[in-house]
């Protein structure tokens, strides 16, 4: 029997209704990008992109993904206790980056100053998305004899959480209704697994908070998690319900938020032992509160960190707070990083061979741009219009929108100094399968090719040892993101408008 098309076909009475209904579970779930205009009696917000339907992806390639996320977690905090591998990973970077220099120059200053902190926490996510060999016998349209291949890996900042769990709980809900239900075509619930993203960051926060313990402090009577955020956050309906589940818990742990730079140094103080104190008028509390994990929403442009930035972020990593993430884990999202990575034996530093092995198989090609062997190789690929074509052009911290691809890089190359050539990795192009799903988004609703992006969140929290050794005391897999775009476009930014978060449909056996 011929497989049924998917997504079905739905009669343009059946595609209003599924179309309502999404905009009523919107309505009544927050799944906002941000504050798009505020008035003195109301807010209005712009709706994040979502799939009208879930797309299709591999269910083996889905519990690969899970599975191995724990390693890519205690990669990724021994990489953050390693100094020597990260300067060497981004030395090229430091004559020339602003935000290198002022990241790696704080960490300088805070190792001068013996910092008092061995425990730290990650929230991570590690991206895929599938890949059709050159060998394949399938077309592009098929989503089988694919490999699971990473796109990048985020250790700051990390975003989305919270959009896509109530994405897939809106496709969950539709699914119980019937919705997707035409003739022969039938969506299975249990294909659509379950995400608590949510409650897996909560949790994780929560634990290093009462690692951190009681107040040190004299003057502290209590404790707390702060939130460094930027002034205008787009994305505030993604990081506030992290915030709500702290205060929420059975035994809630207080969290406060504050921008990033000036108020950092206007409502904070460290102790001589350095503890942060936490003390801002509008709290109206007699005492100052002790800060026990600082959580980072921003802090990752280069603009943050003039001198104030520079000052503010030096004070929270010199604190006795636990940090999420500290400085050297904030730098190892550089792209740079990871493609020191996929250097040979690089893997084998931090992991086991088995353990190296499984992440190796999901790496493509990624060269430098420098003037080692390797690099001069990498620039006659960028270089040539009929090579560059097979390869994107990142700069080191992405940011999305900032990827140059296939036959623009030659051009892109030429315009600038060539010594601005090694802050570039450049990365063999993933040719994903090409499906098809309507998506719904503040531009309109398109139907017609895309291609899918699955991100692991991974939590952990970790001690350093005397020898700069990491003794993991969580590592847990915290849930998923996926989003879906048009495969005419490049970039997959969902703040931009150019993705929709999405639920995956498994299809096949998980192997």
């Amino acid at each position: 029997m011929a497989e049924q098309a998917y997504p079905p076909e739905l009669s343009e009475e059946r595609l209003i209704s599924l179309v309502t209904q999404i905009k009523v579970v919107f309505s009544n779930n927050h799944t906002k990008l941000g504050l798009t205009t505020e008035t003195e009696h109301s807010v209005l917000s712009q709706p994040v992109g979502v799939s009208c339907f879930p797309t299709k992806f591999p269910r083996s390639q889905f519990q690969q993904a899970l599975d191995i996320q724990k390693i890519y977690n205690k990669l990724y905090c021994a990489v953050a206790e390693d100094d020597d591998f990260i300067y060497n990973a981004i030395k090229d970077l430091l004559p020339g980056d602003a935000l290198a220099n002022a990241l790696w120059g704080i960490y300088k200053a805070a190792k001068k100053a013996e910092s008092v902190q061995d425990i730290s926490v990650g929230i991570f996510r590690s991206d895929y998305m599938l890949h059709v060999s050159d060998d394949s016998s399938d077309s592009l349209d098929s989503i089988s004899n694919t490999t699971l291949k990473q796109v990048e890996f985020n250790s700051f900042s990390c975003a989305g959480a919270t959009h896509a769990n109530k994405v897939v709980d809106m496709h969950r809900y539709l699914t119980r209704r019937g919705v997707y239900n035409v003739e022969e075509n039938r969506v299975d619930l249990s294909s659509l697994p379950i995400n608590k993203n949510v409650d897996s960051l909560v949790s994780c926060l929560a634990l290093a908070h009462s690692t951190y313990g009681p107040p040190r402090a004299k003057l502290a009577k209590e404790t707390a998690v702060l939130f460094l955020v930027q002034p205008t956050n787009f994305n505030i309906a993604d990081e506030r319900p992290i915030e709500y589940g702290l205060w929420n818990r059975d035994r809630p742990v207080p969290a406060y938020r504050l921008g990033f730079g000036p108020d950092v140094l206007q409502y904070t103080r460290l102790t001589d032992s350095r503890e942060l104190l936490f003390q801002p008028p509008w709290l109206e509390s007699a005492s100052p509160i002790e800060i026990s994990v600082v959580y980072l929403r921003a802090g990752y442009e280069t603009y943050e960190y003039d001198q104030t930035g520079l000052d503010a972020r030096l004070r929270l990593e010199n604190s006795t707070a636990i940090k999420c993430p500290s400085i050297l884990g904030h730098i190892t999202t550089f792209k740079k990083v990871q493609q020191a990575l996929t250097k040979p034996g690089a893997l084998e530093r931090f992991l086991t061979d088995c353990e190296a092995a499984a992440i190796r198989e999901t790496f493509v090609p990624v060269f430098p741009l420098d003037e080692s062997a390797e690099g001069l190789q990498a620039r006659e690929l960028a270089g040539n219009p009929e090579t560059a074509d097979d390869y994107i052009l990142k700069p080191s911290l992405e940011g999305g929108g900032h990827n140059v691809y296939g036959e623009d890089i030659p051009g892109f190359l030429a315009s600038i100094p060539e010594s601005k050539w090694s802050s570039y990795i450049l990365m063999e192009r993933i040719q994903p399968p090409i499906l098809s799903n309507l998506l719904m988004s503040s531009v309109g609703i398109d139907g017609g090719e895309v291609v899918s992006e699955l991100g692991v969140l991974g939590t952990c929290l970790w001690r350093r040892g005397p020898e700069g050794q990491c003794e993991m005391l969580h590592n847990s897999v915290g849930g998923w993101t996926f989003k879906t775009k048009h495969a005419d476009i490049d970039e997959m930014s969902v703040v931009k408008g150019y993705g929709c978060f999405d639920t995956p449909y498994l299809v096949g056996s998980a192997e």
